[in-house]
């Protein structure tokens, strides 16, 4: 199974540790820790009691549910 569609992109689906996660997102892995506590970071996949993985798609959506193009609409989330 390959893990790349042919534009070399991540499949939507693809899984990503936390470490592949937060540098995809330019975030440190303990943003991402903090997020799972206290709410307010992308979905993420439980595997086990001591793996998390996080897929394409959801950090694609969180990312994109924050996108803003003025001071308006910004929020105090």
């Amino acid at each position: 199974m390959q893990d790349m569609n042919t534009n070399n992109t991540p499949s939507q689906d693809r899984l990503m540790t936390e470490k592949e996660a937060a540098a995809f997102m330019g975030y440190t892995m303990r943003a991402l820790q903090n997020w799972r506590l206290r709410g307010g970071g992308p979905n993420y996949v439980k595997v086990s009691s001591r793996s998390i993985r996080y897929r394409f798609r959801d950090i694609n959506d969180w990312i994109e549910a924050r996108i803003i193009n003025n001071t308006s609409q910004m929020t105090g989330a």
